[in-house]
């Protein structure tokens, strides 16, 4: 039976929490079972919630890191991966540091030219060696195995030369380590000689050993040069704030590929579906990190293979209105005295067009072009989606025949639909689709795949087809973007884009 969303299970004997997770089928054979399963350790509910959390986090790092295959490690993950090792051995002798065991004055020797891996080596007491040759030598054979311990917990399959990278950037975490317990030893509590200088050149401690780098600043740059729309830069600052919380810092140079792992599992353990964390939260990370990079403010993307798999239900996908749906909702929209509810759904019905496009026309957005009315998608009224979005549509025979240019000429200047407030971004659309959800679901359909607004534009696409309308004017019109060169040649004139509109038949509402 399949195990639903990972949560903390109460092992109905004993009362202790588990953790339970079912193994990817890509994986099983690899891991030899169906199951990850580890005990928490404890009764109590909210304790078992952290503890699941953490663990749920490095069963997804290593998960990811199986998929991902064999490769090389570079020395900056080396050296990130090392932070473990630093960090576990100056706590492990903080109380006494006086007691570590490392040779600090072996640590600058180890590594000194190509090693030989020593897989075969037992575990030796260092003790018992009296020359400085062996001592060295098992030495490095620690490191190799604190390598090989690391990377099967995380999953990963690291080469020969990758191996030998990280035992490197082991040794110099721990000599850092050791010079700093040195100090610590003689009272001293402040900086310590942890920037110590191996074989002749500097160790960064950690990946970020340039300048901190705040994510603000990264927001601002990329907002700088991309220009996105209020609305879109909202909801990535508010993304960016979320991942801050989760690190607990805002240093975008300290940020790590499991630091973005761990974030995706507290998503999942959160149970936010899974096209909201690849799109909503991962995607504007990403990008942003991305900029970062193309700019040399950060070496690298910590973000670049976090993904989320999103898979696609046929049951789930958007679609169009169904003729019987559509004259549903226009023969109610045809009754209505409220002009949004009146006129929206109808341009929507046969232009294709967005809501938030529809809802912010002006008066002046009405024009008679080649004898032909139109009504103008213009970015002075409103933010659109993009610079193919700016267009003229023509009036569909419909809008004619059910008066629209009536309705236009009564408003006389301005928003034709001024009494929709506009929201916080100064855009009309955001309420509007509100509204007009509403009052279609509201009409009886009530079909999840069923966009109120959206699926005006999905229809006219299917009746595009249905009618032999031509696939580039058809574009044209809804906005979409071209897909070839040659669809960029040339212009499309009104009188085509009516044409070929004017195929759609209207309907019969009555």
């Amino acid at each position: 039976m399949a195990l639903a969303m990972a949560r903390p299970w109460k092992h109905p004997k004993t009362g202790i929490y588990w953790f339970r997770k079912r193994v990817p089928d890509e994986l099983r054979a690899r891991l030899g079972k169906t199951e990850e399963k580890q005990s928490l350790g404890t009764r109590d509910p909210a304790e078992a919630k952290i503890k699941q959390l953490e663990v749920l986090a490095a069963v997804e790092v290593r998960w990811a890191n199986l998929k991902a295959g064999p490769r090389t490690l570079s020395e900056r993950e080396a050296h990130e991966f090392a932070r473990s090792a630093h960090d576990r051995w100056l706590a492990r002798y903080r109380d006494n540091p006086s007691q570590q065991p490392w040779p600090v004055e072996l640590g600058t020797k180890l590594f000194p030219a190509p090693l030989k891996l020593w897989d075969e080596l037992a575990p030796i007491d260092l003790t018992t060696l009296d020359t400085e040759g062996s001592k060295i030598r098992e030495l490095e054979a620690w490191c190799m195995r604190e390598v090989d311990a690391d990377l099967a917990v995380r999953g990963l399959q690291i080469d020969d030369a990758g191996r030998l990278t990280y035992a490197k950037a082991i040794a110099a975490a721990i000599l850092r380590a050791s010079l700093t317990l040195a100090e610590m030893a003689n009272g001293y509590a402040g900086p310590t000689a942890a920037d110590a200088v191996i074989n002749g050149a500097p160790v960064p401690i950690r990946a970020s050993a340039q300048a901190p780098v705040s994510f603000d600043d990264l927001v601002k740059g990329w907002a700088a040069e991309k220009k996105p729309a209020a609305k879109t830069l909202y909801a990535w600052k508010a993304v960016v704030e979320k991942l801050k919380k989760s690190i607990g810092h805002d240093d975008a140079a300290r940020l790590t590929p499991d630091d973005m792992l761990r974030w995706k599992a507290s998503l999942i353990e959160a149970e936010f579906k899974p096209k909201t964390i690849r799109d909503a939260n991962l995607v504007p990370i990403r990008a942003i990190l991305q900029w970062a990079v193309d700019n040399r403010k950060l070496p690298s993307n910590p973000a670049e293979r976090v993904t989320m798999d999103v898979k696609s239900k046929a049951a789930g996908s958007r679609r169009s209105y169904t003729e019987v749906e559509a004259k549903t909702v226009l023969a109610a929209a045809a009754k209505e005295t409220d002009a949004v509810k009146r006129w929206v759904p109808f341009l929507c019905a046969y232009s294709g067009a967005r809501v938030a496009e529809i809802c912010q026309l002006r008066f002046e957005d009405i024009v008679e072009i080649d004898g032909i009315w139109c009504f103008k998608i213009d970015p002075q009224a409103g933010s659109i989606k993009t610079a193919g979005s700016e267009r003229a549509v023509p009036l569909h025979p419909a809008l004619i025949e059910a008066k629209f240019l009536d309705f236009v000429r009564k408003v006389k200047k301005g928003p034709l639909f001024a009494d929709l407030p506009a929201d916080r971004f100064g855009s009309r659309g955001g309420n509007g689709t509100k509204v007009l959800g509403r009052w279609v679901r509201n009409l009886g359909l009530t079909d999840e795949r069923l966009a109120p607004n959206h699926s005006w534009r999905h229809r006219l696409k299917t009746l595009g087809r249905r009618h032999g309308l031509a696939p580039d004017i058809v574009d044209a019109i809804t906005g979409h973007q071209r897909k070839t060169v040659a669809d960029t040649y040339g212009e499309f004139p009104m009188e085509a884009l009516h044409r070929e509109l004017s195929k759609i038949p209207t309907l019969k509402l009555s």
